[in-house]
């Protein structure tokens, strides 16, 4: 192969990459949805090589997996990096949230209701529950409050867990689709107590809470028995 034709093998290779992640980001294709490399080639109009490629850099990235006899598929949520993130953000974006509180002004209240209402809106649009939609409102209200927060180290803490979350978080709203309308009442308390000027002890627990919900409403699917404990404050 001439270095011409790398240079072309990395472009469809890429743009076969782009295509594929962007299909599993917008929940196009879901968790366990089979990647078949001939029917993605001729959508693409290119060989398999290209999607081979594209395939194998995306299980790297952990967003397909490839089992041998089988083929390639949307990677299932990972139970325990899930759990893992989902623990660590009870910490530490209740913790930013709790000292972000003084400084969030009455606008930045406003727009926090404002997407509360859009996802409350969301959940029951004429064309059904979208739960990428509602991700990507839910990313907003939480950056809302935690961005205003004074240390930007733990700001950087809270934005790497909410990255290592990745495409697991449209995949939780697709699992559990009821834990949608309780999130949304919670961020209305959460707000709430903000808004009075609630102890940042008490406005900490809640998000604790918060996000103790979500986790436990996954978990409820895979494992009933399993209660998650939130650590003392």
């Amino acid at each position: 192969m001439t270095e011409t034709d790398s240079r072309l093998a990395l472009s469809k290779s890429q743009r076969a990459y782009r295509w594929i992640k962007e299909r599993i980001a917008s929940q196009q294709f879901t968790p366990g949805y089979r990647l078949v490399l001939g029917t993605i080639a001729a959508e693409l109009q290119m060989s398999v090589v290209p999607v081979r490629e594209a395939i194998r850099q995306l299980e790297a990235e952990g967003l397909v997996t490839f089992e041998r006899n089988v083929g390639a598929h949307v990677s299932m949520v990972d139970e325990r990096r899930y759990s893992a993130s989902m623990q660590a953000l009870s910490l530490v974006e209740a913790a930013a949230v709790a000292l972000a509180a003084p400084e969030l002004s009455a606008a930045d209240l406003r727009r926090a209701r404002e997407i509360n209402q859009h996802m409350r809106d969301g959940l029951d649009h004429p064309r059904g529950f979208d739960p990428h939609a509602f991700t990507v409102l839910n990313q907003e209200f939480h950056a809302t409050l935690y961005r205003a927060c004074p240390n930007p180290r733990l700001v950087e803490l809270v934005d790497a867990e909410w990255a290592r979350l990745g495409n697991m978080r449209d995949s939780i709203f697709a699992f559990v689709p009821d834990r949608a309308r309780e999130s949304v009442t919670e961020h209305d308390a959460i707000v709430d107590l903000i808004e009075r000027g609630a102890p940042v002890t008490e406005i900490e627990q809640q998000m604790r809470r918060h996000r103790a919900g979500t986790l436990q409403a996954f978990l409820s699917t895979t494992h009933p028995d399993q209660t998650v404990t939130l650590p003392e404050l």
